[in-house]
């Protein structure tokens, strides 16, 4: 019961309901229980191959399911027949552990070139804050291995001493964390989430002495892990499943390094291409920092807890060659951008664009950045006045076959929400297959409209789970909340859309039940969109939990879909049936997905009754003519 006073004199109480099974879950279980009060093993894998799509089930699977949901509801579950019964067939469509929406193993094709992916990428990433101020430390660094990130930047500066390297955000007031701390954070939480390799990108601005000592620390640090290419120039990457437990290296050779800024006074003009397709801001030659002076290095900076973490000292003569422990050379844009994007037929590389570089490049060069990233890395960072490190739309590059899409992992907002909702798919391994049509585009181009290839149909039937963990007034201080949903599909430019349920007044377990329809030019790179807010009329509107899934990973039929919280944070889930219910910020949605199912009219079970109707699938020319032109 929950009261709440108006006026500061008069009381309202409302009772918590706990919310039937929706209309469909009960025609469901009617239908294949066959009228009976309960539902055996054999007639619950009946449900999971019609309703679920669950062709390759087993009658073991659903006697095991049975067993897992009896096990949580009943505790003498070992006496009681072993048969589900309408509530507890509710409590299992209503678990995310039993009934997710997408699948958390890994089935990509893993034999492709790492160039066929896309990878889970960070930016700046061991800032615990925003990019001018905030402390520098290999927390995030960990938390973001934690959560999947296979790309982790390092900016390497010289210490205030010279002799040694301090990882920071150059030119700001971040304060420094060693280098080496960094590299045995990541040694140690690499493969935590996914066995999947770890490319490390270094922005380097270390004279060669420095250089040879960081190719030392790499080699000591990493031994066997650490991948060292066989040749100068590799013709084709290897394979993630050929590098499992492994780390690589990405930057630029050093010779190339160095020579950068005696170039640039040649290479500059006034209206050139160097502007708009250049370094980061941040990005200086080794004479550079040489020259910088040492009046803003903070004493403290010398501190070092682990001062003895790396013994004995170095020889550089010695050391291996920092040349040879790069597996992705970095390339340096000099002149236009067009010739930069040639692909040769025995080097791979990779180049680097800031996001603004990218929106203008897309415009001119689409199809040269697609045909290049078939076989070549192209990382995206984002824009210099991101202070707050905020991150930008990650569809721009997906939608030309960027690999990296770099972003700010200690921010959080609706771009983030995307872009840990494209690595929910493939298991959460942190490499994301690229579709076909990005890896068969022609050398010609034009633009033309994609025909619809899918359409999505999502009902969304009822929440719950905020009144266990938030107090009765946290919404309203008034009265229970006023909860709606937001429903869309965030890709590209044609498919994008935002929808919304009702507004379901003073209810803390809404039921909405209403669907809707989506259509898709091209769901392969399609992420379904879901966010609850509570509604309030003289204020912005309160922010209850969002997720964020692929559609080419949605599977078929009635799911529970947990809900995530602003930075992402992966919540618990209440089922409104459990006897012993676990406190959570943010309930799950139960959703019915019918994508790629056939409808067949004469079926009397709803959910079977809106399947997805496939168009005609657009032709190798179509695919490779509408997004790209020159």
């Amino acid at each position: 019961m929950g009261t709440y006073r108006m006026c500061g004199c008069f009381t309202r109480k409302f009772k918590i309901i706990e919310a039937a099974p929706p209309p469909d879950v009960i025609a469901a279980f009617e239908k294949y229980a066959e009228g009976g009060p309960q539902m055996t093993a054999e007639l619950l894998h009946r449900f999971l191959v019609d309703v679920q799509g669950q062709g390759g089930a087993k009658v073991s699977d659903a006697e095991e399911i049975l067993l897992q949901v009896l096990q949580k509801r009943h505790h003498m579950a070992k006496f009681r027949k072993h048969a589900l019964t309408l509530d507890d067939f509710h409590h299992y469509l209503f678990s995310a552990d039993l009934n997710p929406p997408i699948d958390n193993k890994v089935h990509h094709d893993m034999t492709a070139p790492l160039s066929h992916y896309f990878i889970y990428t960070g930016h700046n990433s061991y800032l615990t804050g925003n990019q001018l101020s905030s402390d520098c430390s290999d927390v995030p660094i960990i938390k973001a291995l934690k959560r999947g990130v296979r790309v982790v930047e390092l900016d390497l500066w010289p210490n205030s001493t010279k002799d040694d390297v301090d990882v920071l955000h150059g030119r700001t007031l971040t304060a420094p964390v060693e280098l080496i701390k960094c590299l045995k954070s990541i040694k140690e939480h690499a493969f935590s989430a996914s066995e999947y390799p770890v490319v490390i990108t270094l922005e380097d601005h270390l004279t060669p002495k420095l250089q040879a000592k960081v190719a030392q620390m790499v080699t000591q640090t990493f031994g066997k892990m650490l991948f060292r290419p066989e040749s100068e120039c590799l013709k084709e990457f290897p394979a993630p499943e050929d590098l499992k437990y492994r780390i690589l290296i990405s930057t630029k050779p050093p010779k190339e390094y160095l020579e950068a800024q005696t170039n640039k006074d040649k290479e500059k003009e006034k209206d050139s291409d160097d502007d708009v397709w250049g370094k980061e801001p941040t990005e200086l030659t080794a004479e550079q920092e040489d020259e910088k002076t040492d009046s803003d290095a903070s004493d403290n900076n010398q501190d070092d807890e682990d001062s003895d973490a790396f013994e004995p000292e170095i020889d550089s003569s010695r050391a291996p060659g920092y040349k040879s422990l790069i597996a992705i050379p970095g390339g340096k844009i000099t002149g236009r951008l067009k010739e930069a994007l040639k692909v040769e037929p025995d080097k791979v590389r990779r180049i680097s664009l800031s996001e603004q570089a990218l929106e203008k490049a897309t415009v001119s060069y689409g199809t040269d950045l697609v045909r290049f990233t078939q076989k070549n890395f192209l990382r995206i960072y984002p824009k210099g006045t991101r202070f707050n490190s905020s991150n930008y739309k990650p569809q721009i590059g997906w939608m030309h076959g960027a690999q990296m899409i770099a972003f700010n992992m200690q921010g959080y907002g609706r771009s983030l929400w995307l872009m840990q909702g494209m690595f929910r798919a493939n298991g959460g391994c942190g490499y994301v297959k690229k579709p076909d049509f990005l890896m068969n585009v022609g050398a010609n181009g034009e633009r033309a409209k994609l025909p619809v290839k899918k359409r999505l149909r999502v009902k969304v039937y009822m929440g719950d789970g905020w009144h266990l963990d938030f107090k009765h007034t946290h919404f309203d201080t008034y009265s229970p909340p006023d909860f709606y949903t937001k429903v869309g599909i965030a890709g590209v430019p044609d498919d994008e859309i935002m929808k919304k349920t009702k507004i379901k007044e003073d209810n803390w377990t809404p039921v909405w039940d209403e669907e809707f329809t989506f259509p898709l030019t091209v769901p392969e790179l399609a992420l379904l969109r879901v966010e609850v807010h509570e509604y309030d009329m003289s204020e912005k509107d309160d922010f209850a939990g969002q997720t964020c899934l692929p559609v080419s990973e949605l599977k078929q039929g009635i799911r529970a879909v947990p809900l995530f919280d602003r930075k992402g944070e992966k919540t618990t889930y209440f089922a409104p049936s459990v006897v012993e219910a676990t406190s959570a910020s943010f309930s799950p949605c139960l959703l019915s997905f019918c994508l790629g199912f056939k409808c067949n009219k004469t079926e009397p079970f709803r959910p079977l009754s809106f399947g997805v109707s496939d168009e005609p699938s657009y032709t190798h020319k179509e695919k490779t003519t509408t997004q790209y032109g020159n």
